[in-house]
């Protein structure tokens, strides 16, 4: 480009550096002259530098693309809890300083600067950051599929109750600083004007819970199916052969899925980012509405009803069967207590009176 540059330079002011062509002199006396441009004497020049510039401007990427930048997101669950103090404690280094007083996440900040990067002054491309939530979820920020274990094994060593299916979902932000409204929706991302550390967060507690609740609906589903496969069994037989054992531990775990989602994930508790600024807030909204966790709340709510519903008819079964066997019971026990009797009589009559 340069040397494209240099041609129409050279064009116009002579074959060599020290004289000076008629039509650009002609320019400059007209200039000289008068306030007005002289257009008569500057259309050829003015004419082939558009089209130089037109050319330059062909090859550089749009305005508004020159300053966009992709940044990855991938959210995992993996276990049911994180002893966030502790991992806090010993990465304090890493511990972006929270802005809000929720407990339940704490968001760590990794630098890795190659040097030759570094000395341009490029840093902000290479932060790598971690938003991890005591109820199991990490979501990772600018993090390759590479480099995501390796974040995982950090944390893995602060979970309890790992998962044997580790859950994975992919998402992505946009930073487009020539936007011209705050933010902007799209398939599988979100357009910002800028990703800042409360950006962070926002997004990071939608997927988070968005990633544990997939969790949870998989566990109800299966209640479902367990359910659904007995009441087949009751169709064609007319009972059902599930001990009051089993039966107790659903209703614990489809009491404990249920609470665990209200009370640990936090799905209605109010943002304090998102009630202080209203850019965020609209952020939020976006993104539940995007992953759609007040309808899978409700379908999850939905499911957990008909679950308890087979809970409470079998519990009746069961119970009615449990008091059929008491009552046999107590009808053999008189039995044996008559028999036992009239056996005592039958001895008392057949001893002979002195």
């Amino acid at each position: 480009m340069r040397g494209l540059g240099a041609r129409f330079l050279l064009r116009y002011l002579g074959s060599s550096p020290g004289r000076v062509g008629p039509p650009f002199s002609r320019y400059l006396r007209g200039a000289s002259a008068s306030p007005e441009i002289n257009t008569d004497c500057g259309d050829e020049f003015s004419g082939r530098h558009m089209a130089y510039a037109d050319q330059r401007k062909a090859l550089l990427p749009p305005e508004d693309e020159q300053a966009v930048r992709h940044i990855p997101i991938k959210a995992y669950f993996f276990c049911t809890s994180i002893d966030l103090k502790t991992m806090q404690a010993e990465h304090a280094y890493n511990v972006v300083p929270p802005t809000s007083r929720s407990t339940n996440y704490v968001a760590l900040r990794y630098c890795d600067y190659p040097s030759e990067i570094a000395d341009m002054g490029v840093i902000e491309n290479f932060h790598r950051y971690v938003v991890v939530f005591q109820y199991g979820s990490a979501v990772l920020f600018n993090v390759s599929e590479d480099e995501a274990e390796g974040y995982l094994k950090i944390i893995r060593k602060y979970a309890s109750g790992l998962l044997p299916d580790m859950r994975k979902d992919d998402y992505a932000v946009v930073e487009k600083p020539l936007l011209m409204t705050w933010m902007q929706g799209g398939p599988d991302h979100i357009v910002l004007k800028n990703l800042d550390g409360d950006g962070i967060r926002i997004i990071g507690s939608v997927l988070g819970q968005s990633i544990a609740l997939d969790h949870y609906i998989r566990q109800v589903d299966d209640m479902i199916e367990e359910f659904t496969d007995i009441n087949r069994v009751m169709e064609k037989t007319g009972t059902f052969t599930m001990e009051r054992k089993k039966l107790f531990q659903l209703v614990g775990k489809a009491n404990s899925n249920l609470a665990d989602v209200i009370l640990k994930l936090g799905l209605f508790d109010r943002s304090e980012i998102a009630w202080r600024n209203a850019h965020y807030d609209q952020i939020l909204e976006y993104l539940r509405e995007e992953f759609e966790l007040t309808q899978r709340f409700g379908s999850l709510d939905f499911k957990l009803k008909f679950v308890e519903h087979n809970i409470h008819f079998l519990q009746e079964v069961l119970q009615k069967r449990r008091s059929d066997f008491l009552e046999w019971c107590i009808i053999v026990l008189l039995a044996v207590d008559n028999m036992i009797s009239i056996y005592e009589i039958v001895q008392e009559s057949a001893v002979p009176s002195p």
